[in-house]
């Protein structure tokens, strides 16, 4: 995730959609005085190579610290700005003018489409059979977003980008931010591309898609996706 002071925005990072290329994107226009939450290590290099940019400012001072970070700190577990927090719990180590004031988005994926990249990104049919048996085992463990950027079921976000169109949203961002270098997403892929289909309906059965409809139910209805 990314606080930009600079530019007064919030990325809120979801899960499969591309969201570590989109912080190296951002990166790029942030300055020494923005949150960058760390990325591995290889994403960090690739941060640096795009940004001169690494992980800054996420762990939390003393002074910034809540009692439940107190505590935290006592046992030996430093609170600090995590990569993939929730609206929510950002929200509590914000002050309210910068959780009122700046500006918050995240990006959602058609759910279909993000379960298959996940089912290959996790071994594929090698490891899982079919789509329908990936599920059936708790393939739809840490895939979710909505939860993420919403708070007591409501969307806390300004905005939510749909993965489908990044080129419009570094656009539409850049515009945003009246920045002179525009918010382009990285030339290289973030993490390698071990999905073996291009299409989601070559692989994901009735049953499947039944399945995924009721989990994503929210994200659907949201972003009006469909099958």
């Amino acid at each position: 995730m990314i606080i930009s002071h600079r530019h007064r925005f919030i990325f809120i990072k979801p899960k499969k959609v591309a969201g570590t290329s989109i912080e190296i994107a951002l990166s790029r226009i942030c300055g020494p005085e923005d949150v960058l939450t760390p990325l591995g290590a290889k994403d960090e290099k690739q941060r640096q190579m795009w940004s001169n940019l690494s992980a800054q400012n996420y762990r939390l001072s003393l002074w910034d610290m809540k009692r439940q970070d107190i505590f935290s700190l006592i046992a030996g577990k430093p609170y600090r700005f995590r990569k993939h927090m929730t609206a929510e719990q950002m929200r509590v180590h914000l002050t309210p003018k910068i959780w009122n004031d700046y500006f918050k988005f995240t990006v959602e994926r058609n759910p279909f489409d993000k379960v298959v990249s996940l089912y290959y990104w996790r071994g594929g049919p090698e490891k899982y059979g079919t789509v329908n048996d990936f599920l059936k085992n708790g393939g739809l463990r840490n895939c979710k977003s909505y939860d993420a950027y919403s708070i007591n079921e409501i969307v806390a976000v300004d905005k939510v980008y749909p993965f489908e169109d990044l080129d419009s949203m570094c656009e539409e961002l850049s515009a945003k931010f009246d920045i002179d270098q525009p918010v382009e997403m990285p030339i290289f892929k973030a993490k390698s591309n071990t999905r073996k289909v291009k299409s989601y309906k070559d692989i994901v059965d009735e049953e499947a898609r039944e399945l995924i409809e009721i989990a994503f139910a929210r994200e659907i209805k949201l972003m009006g996706y469909s099958f």
